[in-house]
This record gives structure tokens, C-alpha cells and sequence, in this order.
């Protein structure tokens, strides 16, 4: 295989990511392809990349090579989309890009940075003058008053100041609007509806002012956490809850009765939010290998080689009061996506990159994981981690699918991952929007970040 040329980190600012295209043709012959939307692999395929896109797909010896192609063996080989991280903060430019490259992530969903940082890299991404994935963002968070978390959201009060808030993240150019803990019920249903009308979707946390099922109904499009279910978990036990913000997550110790609920009320509440239309992006992983506050404190949580300086100073300054959470909340919250993945509710995966011991591109494996362990079939979790997200982002014309035309994003891997979902990690070689990484030049990757973390 040809490698791509090694480059140096340090000057990613200034050399373009096409400095290392291998060539403007290539052809994987002899790969089997996984056609994700179905569920089924097409093997002995040969596939052409022209520039960034995926120009013919036909069964092995059924058309011509183009002239100067790089010639790839693909022999033995997986090819599946990039993956999709659905809910991270991309808040550290150095390693993040390398680090999900090298784990075949190709896109990522920002979910709240503050716009004059995010704005910018998502630019410098796009324009290949940084290397990393594909990022669309919703900039700053739209909030209650006071916001939860300043340095990336700004508050509203009425429902008045959430439309304005919403107007100028649309006139910022922000992808979606994000919503937060803290709005208001009226202000929130006010935030949706402006975000709508500007042809904007809306993610975020379930507020804690209003029941996820009339927050689903009044449009949010995509559910972040288990926000809003723990609610529904005390509700459906007939317990008290209150719709006042007390902190996140501080009902999630009903998640310890949820089996306690009638069958049958639980399947028509979670069809209420199915037929809502609501996507939700679980984040399992936040809560299983997230928030190891002692762990990262004392430097000894796994991963700690590719946490550089900068992201422990942030885990420090937005965390250092939070205390590990119990198993019992991700191994509970695992159970109950289970329960939205057969009610048909869309499950998209996401890390939440920015919790202390979530890191990029490992930590979507992990998920990945975490949903078949818990008894999702492999299919659906691949799914879940790139046509679904790529559906929900309006980019499914040119992502999420192996087809012709669509932008060549791709990931070799070494076994089928609709067998298991662990094989996705089996990464033999990547394509980004046409430039092709072979093991060596990812494995390169791996060590720069290593390197650079540690600086």
C-alpha cells in the first residue's frame, strides 16, 4: 500500500491536509463492502475514489482501473463510512483531530463551545488547514439565566431572550441550536420554534422544567444524555418529581425502580416520544468511563498518555467538584436505551468529549460497545455511529452510506463489524474526504498525538 506522507504537527496551521493525498485516483479492489442502511456485506468490490468522492462501485473486474490510480488491496479488508461522534466539545486542536482520524472518526457533531473558538475551527477543518475530522457545531449553548456554564452559553430569561439568543447563533452561522438544563418551559418551547422557523434543528439537554415528552412534542430534535427519562422513569413509579432545575441528573436514582414500572406504560410512554419524532444520543460511555474525577486528579486513568496538559486543565477547571458516579446509573441507563432501540426510537452514538477519561475516537468505540453488550445488534449500533447521525445532521446526500457520489470518508477495517461491533476498531486504513491514511501513516498519527500530548 502507498503511504501518505508523514507531516509534522506542530505546523498543521499552515500545511494543508492535501499535502498528503496519495493520489487523485485510487481503487480498492477486492473489498468487501458493508452496506450499512441494510445490514448486509457486498464482497469482492472495487471501488474508485476520484478526488473526495466515491466515483464507481461494481463487482471486481467489471470495469476499469483508471490510469494512474493507487492501486489498493482491499483483499480480506471491511469497507465501511467514517464514523460519526453525534455529541462531543471539540475544545483542544492539537491531538483531537489526529487521535479521532486514527480511530476512523470522519465527522463529529460539536454540541457547545464558545462560537469565536469553535466558528474558526470548524472552518480551518473544513479548509484542510487543519488536520481532522468534518465538524458541525451549535456554537454557544442557549441557556436559562444564569447559565450553567458561562464560558460556553449565554442565558435567557424569557422566552423572548431565548428567540434572540437563537437569532444570533443563526446569524453566527451555528449548524443547530443546543439547548440547556436551565431554560424555562416557556422559553424553551420559544427557542424551538424560532430554531425551526430559521431551518434550524434543536439538541440539547432535556430542561428540567418540562416532561421530555411535551419537550419532544414541541420539536426537539435530538435528546442528549438520559435527561428527561429519569423524570419519566419517577413519574411512570408515581412518584413526586419536580420541574424545577435542581441540578443534572438529580433524579436519576429513580433509574434504580425502573423495572418496577408496568411493561405496558413504560412501551406507550416511549412511544409517545417515538412517534415525536425525538433522536437520542445516550452518551453511555460519560457515565461509565467518564467522570473519573480521582482517577484523572492522581494521573492514573486509562488514557492518560494522549490527555495533553491543556485537556487536564479544562477536566480540572469545569469538573473538579464532581465526584465518580455509580456504576448502577450507566449500567441502568444501557438498559432503558435498550428499551428506546426496540421502541424505534433513532439512537445516534456520541462520547461527550470533554468529561474527564472520555478521549477522542477510543471513546466512541467504547459506546459502541457499551449498546451491544447491553444487547443492540452490531448493525444497528454501525448504524447508529454514521447514517443516523448523518441523517439527523441533513449530510446522508454525501455520508453516512458506501455509495457512489457521496464524499469518500471511509474506514478499512480487518473484520466484519456487523458480526461484532469491536471489529470497527480493526482499522487497516482510512479515507478523509478522499486523502487516504494506511496503518502506517495512522499509527504515525497515534505517536504524534502521544508526542504532543506530553509536551
Amino acid at each position: 500500500m502507498t503511504h501518505s506522507l508523514p507531516y509534522n504537527l506542530a505546523a498543521l496551521l499552515t500545511i494543508p491536509v492535501s499535502c498528503v493525498a496519495a493520489a487523485s485516483s485510487s481503487a480498492i479492489i477486492g473489498v468487501t463492502v458493508i452496506d450499512v442502511e441494510a445490514g448486509l456485506t457486498v464482497p469482492g468490490q472495487t471501488v474508485i475514489i476520484a478526488d473526495d468522492s466515491i466515483e464507481r462501485i461494481a463487482p471486481d473486474g467489471a470495469i476499469s482501473l483508471p490510469e494512474a490510480a493507487t492501486i489498493i488491496d482491499g483483499s480480506g479488508l471491511f469497507l465501511i463510512p467514517g464514523l460519526i461522534d453525534a455529541h462531543a466539545h471539540y475544545f483542544e486542536r492539537e491531538t483531537f483531530g489526529p487521535l479521532y482520524l486514527a480511530n476512523g472518526v470522519t465527522l463529529v457533531r460539536d454540541m457547545g463551545m464558545a462560537n469565536d473558538l469553535v466558528l474558526p475551527l470548524r472552518g480551518a477543518l473544513e479548509a484542510g488547514n487543519l488536520l481532522g475530522p468534518e465538524l458541525r457545531t451549535a456554537g454557544t449553548i442557549v441557556d436559562g439565566a444564569p447559565p450553567l456554564i458561562p464560558l460556553i452559553a449565554s442565558g435567557s430569561a424569557t422566552a423572548d431572550e431565548a428567540r434572540e439568543a437563537v437569532r444570533r447563533q443563526a446569524a453566527a452561522g451555528a449548524d443547530f441550536v443546543k439547548v440547556y438544563s436551565r431554560l424555562g418551559a416557556d422559553a424553551f418551547c420559544a427557542a424551538v420554534e424560532e430554531a425551526h422557523a430559521l431551518g434550524l434543528k434543536v439538541a440539547g439537554h432535556v430542561p428540567d422544567s418540562i416532561p421530555i415528552e411535551q419537550a419532544a412534542a414541541a420539536g426537539l430534535d435530538s435528546s442528549e444524555h438520559f435527561f428527561g427519562f429519569d423524570k419519566l422513569v419517577g413519574r411512570l413509579l408515581g412518584a413526586p418529581v419536580q420541574f424545577t432545575y435542581a441540578g443534572m441528573g438529580a433524579d436519576v436514582a429513580f433509574f434504580l425502580r425502573w423495572r418496577e414500572i408496568d411493561p405496558a406504560r413504560l412501551a406507550a410512554a416511549l412511544e409517545d416520544v417515538r412517534s415525536s419524532g425525538l433522536t437520542v444520543c445516550p452518551t453511555i460511555v460519560t457515565f461509565k468511563v467518564g467522570m473519573q474525577t480521582r482517577a484523572f486528579q492522581s494521573g492514573t486513568f486509562a488514557g492518560d498518555e494522549f490527555a495533553s496538559q491543556a485537556v487536564l486543565d479544562t477536566w480540572r477547571a469545569l469538573w473538579a467538584d464532581q465526584a465518580d458516579l455509580p456504576a448502577f446509573i450507566w449500567k441502568t441507563w444501557s438498559e432503558i436505551v435498550v428499551e428506546l432501540y426496540r421502541t424505534g426510537i433513532p439512537l445516534m452514538v456520541g462520547t461527550d468529549l470533554s468529561v474527564p477519561g472520555v478521549l477522542p475516537g477510543f471513546s466512541v468505540h467504547d459506546e459502541m460497545a457499551i449498546w451491544q453488550d447491553a444487547g443492540i445488534p452490531a448493525p444497528d449500533v454501525l448504524r447508529s455511529a454514521t447514517l443516523v447521525p448523518a441523517r439527523w445532521l441533513g449530510l446522508d446526500g454525501r455520508l453516512g452510506t458506501i455509495d457512489e457520489g457521496k464524499t469518500a470518508s471511509m474506514v478499512l477495517v480487518r473484520a466484519n463489524p456487523l458480526v461484532d461491533i469491536r471489529n470497527a476498531q480493526e482499522i487497516e486504513a482510512l479515507f478523509l474526504r478522499g486523502q487516504y491514511f494506511d496503518r502506517a501513516a495512522l499509527d504515525w498519527l497515534l505517536e504524534e498525538a502521544r508526542t504532543s500530548a506530553r509536551r
